[in-house]
This record gives structure tokens, C-alpha cells and sequence, in this order.
């Protein structure tokens, strides 16, 4: 283990683990749904756009109350306002499991968005101000892999809960008790540090709410980086929704394809995204820490190449899910290892390019503009396409209930579906074109941060005491 780690207190260790903890059930409850997404459409009579409305719902609650979190983050008791979003979204996930119309289920998704907003804008910040420099961006690896990794149990839990009790919902009561346990251990092992601790940043006091948005606007790496993490969560929330439907309608179409079993491309998938998040979350990581020390401007341009790979993997991912599916789910693995490499690299250069006092409200403004042009749009979006383009495709005369008719409207679903979903490999390219303009203003940024942090100590230490003129 390196001499960095070692020093590690074994309180920080403990309060980095139970983060870690709470972000991979976090994850599990986003996505139980996607997993069991072909039962509930049976459940509910529904069809791909309200589908898709449902994750829609989460993440526009989700996006709306995060800069509430942020403000709060910035001044409060962290721990106890993650606990208290913890709470709330495992009671509205349980209580929604009980839902028997398609209304009052979406309603109580929307409110599960509002909970997790809490966590995952206020998380990150407690790690930056534990950790600095490589030891800050190994610690945010291991917090960052928890998203592809509960993302992936999600699918797992959902579809394997669905198949063995014979009933999709009791997929969604299994996070719920895990969030329990992750409540009493914020409360009790969990250190909130003081803001900016390692870094010299203790004397910095908070500004205005509006003047903390001033300084986010007239930062460009923040900025721009923000606009190509929304463009990866445009990416994943489309496929984290739709793959596995897809993924089955592509394999439906194969030879004895009509014995596919739902659960069980689910649990495929689930793995993939598991293991393609083992890899390339801490990949991109340390590639990032080792190029870093070459180039200034490697974080943003990994995050841009990363994006350029992973778009003609997924592209020719789905045009083989109808011919060859050991193909297709070699190219998906790679497609998304690609895109996983950004996570912890995003969330790094956040934190290096925004003074602590405002790094709550930077992660709060970041997740509301990611998921308001993101992954809030992109599954209600793609659902919308693909039943705009049924109408086309659908040749007159094939309604009815014959084998043959079955096959063509399974047909007709897929490719209306698989068109929907070549907008994301053109949303991927526009991610990085605009992480390599980050590149261009991310070394000015940083050391703009590090000289007001090191400003601000020495007028302290000249002065005597705490300065309290707002940065």
C-alpha cells in the first residue's frame, strides 16, 4: 500500500467506506426499475414514452431540488441533511412499491429524486475536504465505481427479485432495508469535516448564495466540463433505461429468439455495466494521475477521447443485438468501460477548480444542469422517438395475433427503438468537443483556486486571526 494511504486515519477510512456504501445502494434504487421495465409496462399498459416518463420524473425532482442541498451543504450539519434525504427516499420507494396504478407510482419516483439529491450533491464534498491531491482522487475512484457497480445490482436485484418471488415490486423493498443501515451509520462513524480542512481552506467563509452563482458562470472549466458531463448523462440514462429492452427485442429476433427471457438479459446487462464500472472507473482515474503529471490539461482530454471510443463500440453494439449477441455484448462492455473512464475524473476536476466553500453548490448546479439537459430528457425522449417512428414503420395490415404478425411488430419495435437510440452516439461526440475546450482553461482555473486558498491563509496568519472578508 502506498506511504499516502497508510496515513490514512482509520476514521477517514470508515467514513469513506460508509459514503461509498450509501452511493452503490443509491444507484441500486435508480435503476431496480430498468430491470423489471418489461414487467411493469405489462402491469401498467403502458408504452415507451410513459416508460421512460417514469425515470424522467426522478431525475427532474432530482435535478430541481439539488441546489436546495447545495446551499444547504455549503453551511449546514451534512450528515444530518443525508440522512435525513436517505430517509425519504427509501420511504418513497417502499410506499411506491405498493402502488397499483401507473399515476401514483410515477408520483412517488418523482418524490424517491428528491431524497438522493441530498446524497449525491453533499457526498463528493466531504471526501475533497478529507483528501487532496492523488490520495482526493483515489478516494473519489472508489466512490465513483459505486454508480456503474449499483447501477449494474440494480438490474440484477430487479430482475433476479422479480423471477424468484414472481412479483417486480418486491425488487423495489430490497434498497429500502439496506438504506436503514446506511442511515445509522451516517449518523453514528461518519466524520463531517470542516470545510476546505486539508487544504488550508479552514479560514475561508461562505458568500451569498448569488454571488457563489456569479463565480460558477465565470468559471470555464467548470462550465464547460459541466456541459460534457451532460452530454455523458444524456448517454447513460438513454441506455440505462433502454438497453435491456432493447437488447431483447434485438435477441427476440434471432433464431428460437421468442424463448428470451427478460430476467435474464437483464442480469447479463447488469453485469456488464458491474464490470465495465470495476475497470473503468479507477482506469480512467489512474491514468489520470499518472498523465496529470506530464500534461495539466489530462484530465479533460481523457474524459474527451473516452467519449470518442465509446461512440462507434455502441454504435455497432446495437447493430449486432439482432444477429450476434456474444458480439453485441463485447462491444457494449467496451462501449461503456469507455464511458465510465470520465466519473471520478469529472467529479475530481470539479472539486480543483471551485474554492471549498462553494463545492456543494458547484456539485448542486452541475447535477441541475446535467440531468435537466441530460438523462431527465433522454429516456422520455428515446421512448417518444421510437413510438413517433412505429407509425412509420409499421407496414399496413400486419395487426393481429399470428406468428407472423408477432414477429413483424417485434421487428417494427426494435428498429424503431434502435434508430431512437443512434442520437446518443452524436450527443457523445459533442461531449467531447466540449471537454477538449476544457482543456484549454483547466490549468488557469486551478491555480486561480490554489492561490486564493493560499491568499486567504497567509492574510489570516498576518493578521492573527480568522479573515472575513468573503472570497
Amino acid at each position: 500500500m502506498p506511504s499516502e494511504l497508510r496515513a490514512i486515519s482509520l476514521a477517514d477510512w470508515i467514513t469513506v467506506v460508509v459514503l461509498c456504501f450509501v452511493n452503490l445502494i443509491n444507484y441500486m434504487d435508480r435503476f431496480t426499475i430498468a430491470g423489471v421495465l418489461t414487467n411493469i409496462k405489462d402491469d401498467f399498459h403502458i408504452t415507451n414514452d410513459k416508460s421512460g416518463l417514469l425515470q424522467t420524473a426522478f431525475i427532474l425532482s432530482y435535478m430541481v431540488f439539488a441546489p436546495l442541498f447545495g446551499y444547504l451543504g455549503d453551511r449546514y450539519n451534512r450528515k444530518v441533511i443525508m440522512s435525513s434525504g436517505v430517509f425519504l427516499w427509501c420511504l418513497t420507494t417502499f410506499v411506491g412499491s405498493y402502488m397499483k396504478t401507473y399515476g401514483w407510482f410515477l408520483f412517488f419516483r418523482a418524490l424517491v429524486g428528491i431524497g438522493e439529491a441530498s446524497y449525491s450533491t453533499i457526498a463528493p464534498t466531504i471526501i475533497s475536504d478529507l483528501f487532496v491531491k492523488d490520495v482526493r482522487s483515489k478516494m473519489l475512484a472508489l466512490f465513483y465505481f459505486a454508480i456503474p457497480v449499483g447501477s449494474g445490482l440494480g438490474y440484477i436485484i430487479g430482475g433476479e427479485t422479480a423471477r424468484i418471488t414472481g412479483h417486480w415490486q418486491w425488487g423495489l423493498r430490497i434498497t429500502p432495508i439496506l438504506g436503514i443501515v446506511a442511515i445509522l451509520l451516517l449518523l453514528t462513524v461518519v466524520r463531517d469535516p470542516i470545510r476546505g480542512e486539508r487544504e488550508g481552506g479552514v479560514h475561508l467563509t461562505s458568500t451569498a448564495w448569488s454571488r457563489d452563482i456569479k463565480e460558477l458562470l465565470k468559471n470555464s472549466s467548470f462550465m464547460l466540463s459541466t456541459a460534457g458531463f451532460t452530454c455523458v448523462a444524456f448517454v447513460t440514462g438513454a441506455l440505462a433505461w433502454w438497453a435491456p429492452t432493447y437488447l431483447e427485442l434485438g435477441f427476440k429476433l434471432l433464431p428460437n429468439g421468442m424463448n428470451v427471457d427478460p430476467d435474464d438479459v437483464s442480469y447479463k446487462f447488469g453485469l456488464i455495466g458491474m464490470s465495465s464500472g470495476l475497470i473503468g472507473v479507477p482506469l480512467g482515474s489512474t491514468i489520470a494521475q499518472k498523465l496529470r503529471v506530464y500534461w495539466h490539461q489530462a484530465d479533460p482530454l481523457i474524459c474527451a477521447v473516452g467519449l470518442l471510443i465509446s461512440a462507434p463500440l455502441l454504435f455497432f453494439a446495437m447493430i449486432t443485438a439482432n444477429t450476434n449477441p456474444t458480439l453485441c455484448y463485447t462491444l457494449v462492455f467496451f462501449g461503456q468501460l469507455s464511458l465510465n473512464l470520465n466519473w471520478a475524473i469529472v467529479a475530481d476536476m470539479l472539486l480543483y477548480v471551485v474554492i471549498p466553500t462553494r463545492r456543494s453548490t458547484a456539485e448542486a448546479f452541475q447535477i441541475l444542469i446535467a440531468h435537466a439537459f441530460g438523462d431527465a430528457g433522454s429516456p422520455y425522449l428515446i421512448g417518444l422517438i421510437s413510438e413517433g417512428l412505429k407509425s412509420l414503420l409499421l407496414p399496413a395490415g400486419v395487426e393481429g395475433h399470428s406468428n407472423a404478425h408477432d414477429n413483424q411488430n417485434i421487428a417494427v419495435e426494435f428498429h424503431s427503438l434502435q434508430y431512437a437510440m443512434f442520437l446518443t452516439m452524436f450527443v457523445e461526440i459533442l461531449g467531447a468537443l466540449f471537454f477538449f475546450f476544457t482543456a484549454l482553461y483547466i490549468q488557469k482555473d486551478k491555480a486561480l483556486v490554489d492561490l486564493a486558498i493560499a491568499d486567504k491563509y497567509l492574510d489570516t496568519k498576518n493578521n492573527g486571526q480568522a479573515e472575513t472578508t468573503p472570497l
